[in-house]
C-alpha cells in the first residue's frame, strides 16, 4: 500500500514573527512560506534604530534581497536548501470578505488579514496557516475561518517542567551528611544511582540534619555549599545561598538566575559581582528597554542621561541598597562611589552596550525575560576572555507584547543550556523584600 503523500502547506507570517526571529522562513521544512506587502511597509518602519527588533528588522531586509537575485518577489522563490519549500510576498491584500469593513478600521493587521484570505482562495487546494505572536491577531484570524497558531520555534514545550536547578534530596544516610561537614565533599556515588546534572544544587537532608551542597562536574563529586556574605548582603535562604555560590564560581562563566519579584536576583547579582571586583576590569549592570509602540527613548525630553534614567532607576536602587549596608564613614560605602566615578561599575540600557569589548567583565543583564532568543545568543556569542555573564529575570512577568513564558529568551537558554559544565541556574521562590511583598505575590 502506497503511503499518502505529505500535505504541503503554506505558512503566512506577520510581521512579529519577523522581528521575533528574522530566519523564520527558513524554519518551516518542505512547507511554503508567505509574507503580506504590508509586513514589508512595517519592517521598513522598524529599520532604523538600536534595538533588538531594529536589528531583525534589517536582517531580514537584507535576508530578502539576496534571496531574491533575479526574481521578483511576487512569484514564489525556491528557499535555500534542497529540502525547503518556497517563499513569496503577497501583494493582494482585497479579499471578501473584508476584515477592514468587518473590524471597521484600516490598520495594517487587517491588510494582512486579507492577504491570508486571498491567498486561500487562490490556493484553494492548499492548507493556508496564519502565524503571528499577536494574540488578539491570531483570534481574529480564527473568526474569519482562518487557521493560525503561534511561532513555535524557541518556545518552550514543557514550562512546569522548566529546569529548576536544585534539588531536596530526603532521607539521606547520616554518614554521608557528616562526611559533607567534615571534609567538604563526598562522591556523587554515595547520595545518588545516576550522575547528576553539571552544577546542580541540593539540600540534602534527614530527619534529624542537612547540609547544602552542589555537584562539582571537574572533581566529579558533591561538595558543600556555604552561606557567604557578599558586600553586606547575607543569603536568606538556601536558593539564595546557591545563587551566590554559583555567581562566585570561577569556573562557571554563565549563571541565569529566574525568580518572582522580591526574591532578590538583581541584588544578589550585583552583590557578587562586587565581592570579586578585583577579577574583573569592569562590572556592568544593564537592562533591556522596552519602548513605547516604536518609539525609542530618543523621543523622550532631555538629554540621553535624562531619557535613560526612568528605566535604570531599579539598578541604581540595588546599588544603594548595597551601599547602605554601611556607615558613610566605612571604606566599603566610599569605594562603590568610588567605584561609580571610575566607571569601574557601569549601569546603562542594554542597547547601549552594542560594539563595547566584553573581555574581562562581570556582565549582569537584568530583565532578561524581555529578549528574545537571539538576542540572548547574541550578548553570549560576544563574551571575550575571563568574562562572566548573569542573567536575572522573572519569565512570568514579560513587557514586550510578542514574548512569553514560554518563547522568551530566558526560559529558552534554562531549558537548552541546562547539564553544561560551563552554566548554572537556580530559580529562586522565596520572596525576601518584605511580608506585605510575599502577600501579593501569593494572593494577589
Amino acid at each position: 500500500m502506497a503511503l499518502k503523500k505529505k500535505e504541503k502547506k503554506i505558512f503566512v507570517l506577520d510581521t512579529s514573527v519577523i522581528l521575533y526571529d528574522h530566519n523564520a522562513v527558513q524554519n518551516f521544512m518542505e512547507h511554503d512560506v508567505a509574507i503580506p506587502i504590508t509586513v514589508l511597509e512595517e519592517l521598513d518602519n522598524f529599520k532604523k534604530g538600536n534595538d533588538i527588533i531594529n536589528f531583525e528588522a534589517r536582517e531580514f531586509i537584507r535576508f530578502l534581497d539576496k534571496l531574491s537575485g533575479e526574481y521578483t518577489l511576487d512569484h514564489w522563490i525556491p528557499l535555500n536548501g534542497p529540502t525547503k519549500g518556497k517563499f513569496r510576498v503577497l501583494m493582494n491584500e482585497k479579499s471578501d470578505p473584508d476584515a477592514e469593513r468587518i473590524f471597521g478600521e484600516r490598520k495594517a493587521d487587517h491588510r494582512i488579514l486579507n492577504a491570508a484570505l486571498a491567498l486561500g482562495k487562490e490556493m484553494k487546494d492548499r492548507k493556508v496557516i496564519m502565524v503571528t505572536k499577536d494574540v488578539n491577531l491570531r483570534l481574529k484570524a480564527k473568526s474569519l475561518s482562518i487557521t493560525s497558531e503561534d511561532y513555535e520555534t524557541g518556545k518552550i514545550k514543557d514550562l512546569e517542567g522548566l529546569y529548576t536547578g536544585r534539588t531536596i534530596v530526603e532521607s539521606v544516610k547520616p554518614d554521608v551528611i557528616e562526611s559533607i561537614y567534615q571534609n567538604g565533599f563526598v562522591e556523587w556515588k554515595r547520595v545518588f544511582k545516576h550522575i547528576p546534572f553539571t552544577n546542580h544544587y541540593f539540600i540534602l537532608k534527614n530527619s534529624k540534619t542537612s547540609v547544602l551542597a552542589y555537584y562539582n562536574p571537574i572533581e566529579e563529586r558533591i561538595e558543600k555549599v556555604d552561606k557567604r556574605n557578599c558586600y553586606g548582603i547575607k543569603p536568606r535562604n538556601a536558593e539564595q545561598a546557591f545563587a551566590l555560590h554559583a555567581i562566585l564560581n570561577p569556573n562557571i562563566p554563565l549563571v541565569t538566575i529566574q525568580g518572582v519579584a522580591g526574591t532578590g536576583k538583581t541584588l544578589l547579582a550585583l552583590a557578587a559581582a562586587m565581592e570579586q571586583r578585583s577579577n574583573f576590569r569592569q562590572i556592568y549592570l544593564a537592562r533591556p528597554i522596552v519602548p513605547l509602540s516604536n518609539k525609542d527613548i530618543g523621543y523622550l525630553p532631555g538629554d540621553v542621561k535624562s531619557k535613560i534614567n526612568p528605566y535604570m532607576e531599579p539598578l541604581w536602587d540595588n546599588l544603594k541598597l548595597i551601599q547602605n549596608q554601611f556607615d558613610e564613614k566605612d571604606k566599603e560605602h566610599h569605594k562603590i562611589t568610588e567605584m561609580i566615578n571610575t566607571e569601574k561599575i557601569v549601569v546603562t540600557p542594554l542597547a547601549y552596550i552594542r560594539g563595547r569589548s566584553l573581555s574581562n567583565i562581570i556582565f549582569i543583564i537584568d530583565e532578561a525575560q524581555n529578549l528574545t532568543p537571539h538576542e540572548i545568543k547574541t550578548i553570549i556569542t560576544r563574551a571575550g576572555e575571563k568574562t562572566k555573564i548573569i542573567f536575572t529575570g522573572d519569565i512570568y512577568q514579560i513587557d514586550t507584547p510578542y514574548l512569553d513564558a514560554q518563547s522568551n529568551g530566558l526560559s529558552y537558554m534554562i531549558d537548552k543550556v541546562k547539564n553544561n559544565p560551563l552554566y548554572a541556574h537556580i530559580t529562586l521562590e522565596k520572596g525576601e523584600r518584605s511580608e506585605l511583598a510575599n502577600l501579593a505575590n501569593e494572593l494577589l
